[in-house]
């Protein structure tokens, strides 16, 4: 009855606060509607002790989940998802509450050793995997069935979370991301990516002989994916269908143009370079992939939308829709 009367109250727009029973225990705050079926929530994580605001688009109970991980500033300053891709419109008459964490920049969303001076406290894949799901499922009628995706640095992100919780995301997908951190390539890139942000990757999974960089590298551990639908998608940095002055991204400035070229060009070659051996032993294990290696493209949101459509009939099918 209680879960009724909340659904019955988000849909009919209505701010609902709740309270934290204590501070000990993850709750959500707020659900604030933004119109339609739009609403920001505020969850108080007990494990990170501070609130996470989430965007989320609900189309009414009894829908599964879909966690869209924002890039490396955790959609704070360059901004999430629903700015910079088509999301909202996409999703807009689909059956499925679509959640965009706000946060987590720098983080790999994943649980750190101890608290970076610069970030904070971050755990997470505790977060994502075990405090937020049974808090949303209840208060927003949803069925338990859940997907995650990521892009760039949540690409990696989301393989993680996928294979440290089997089971909670029957399906995910990972948009131009590095699927390995334990060589010293992935390293070096994981750790720039941090450090651009003035964070101590050291806090996060230990020095370069730390084995937390073996126990998060995809290509390690994935057998664990084994039941799990993978997508997987990568540009090789050429240019592509969106290098062009006449695509709406660029919308005729040759500044953007060419920072997309060279900068975006340079990173998607490097994160192109370390994709193939997570294809290759999913093959191995006979666990089957949706690869999208396109033989051309930058690392750009124009790419990572068209992953959302591309992405999108898998995830469907994995959510029962």
């Amino acid at each position: 009855m209680r879960r009724l009367l909340c659904c019955l109250l988000v849909l009919l727009g209505c701010g609902v606060v709740v309270s934290p029973a204590a501070s000990a225990n993850s709750s959500i705050l707020e659900v604030r509607p933004l119109g339609g079926r739009q609403f920001e929530v505020v969850v108080h994580s007990a494990a990170m002790n501070r609130p996470i605001t989430l965007w989320m688009s609900h189309p009414g109970p009894g829908a599964p989940a879909l966690y869209l991980l924002n890039a490396v500033d955790g959609g704070e300053s360059g901004g999430p998802w629903m700015r910079r891709t088509d999301v909202v419109d996409f999703f807009a008459d689909k059956p499925v509450n679509v959640i965009v964490p706000i946060g987590g920049r720098a983080s790999m969303y994943t649980d750190w050793q101890r608290d970076d001076p610069v970030l904070g406290r971050n755990k997470w894949t505790t977060f994502l995997t075990s405090e937020l799901p049974p808090l949303l499922d209840d208060r927003f009628g949803m069925t338990g069935a859940n997907g995650v995706a990521g892009l760039s640095m949540s690409a990696t992100s989301a393989l993680n979370l996928a294979i440290a919780a089997p089971g909670r995301y029957r399906a995910v997908g990972a948009f131009s991301g590095c699927t390995q951190t334990a060589n010293p390539l992935a390293q070096t890139l994981v750790r720039s990516q941090l450090a651009t942000f003035g964070a101590n990757a050291d806090n996060m999974w230990g020095g370069p002989g730390d084995p937390a960089w073996v126990a998060n590298d995809p290509v390690l551990h994935a057998d664990r994916l084994r039941g799990t639908s993978v997508y997987l998608s990568s540009g090789n940095g050429a240019p592509g269908p969106h290098e062009a002055l006449n695509d709406p991204s660029i919308a005729g400035n040759v500044g953007v143009l060419l920072d997309r070229v060279l900068v975006g060009g340079t990173m998607e070659a490097v994160v192109g370079s370390c994709s193939g051996p997570l294809v290759g032993r999913l093959g191995q294990l006979g666990i089957p992939a949706d690869v999208r290696f396109r033989a051309a493209g930058t690392h750009a949101w124009p790419y990572w939308q068209d992953d959302v459509h591309d992405s999108w009939p898998m995830f469907a099918a994995a959510l029962g829709i």
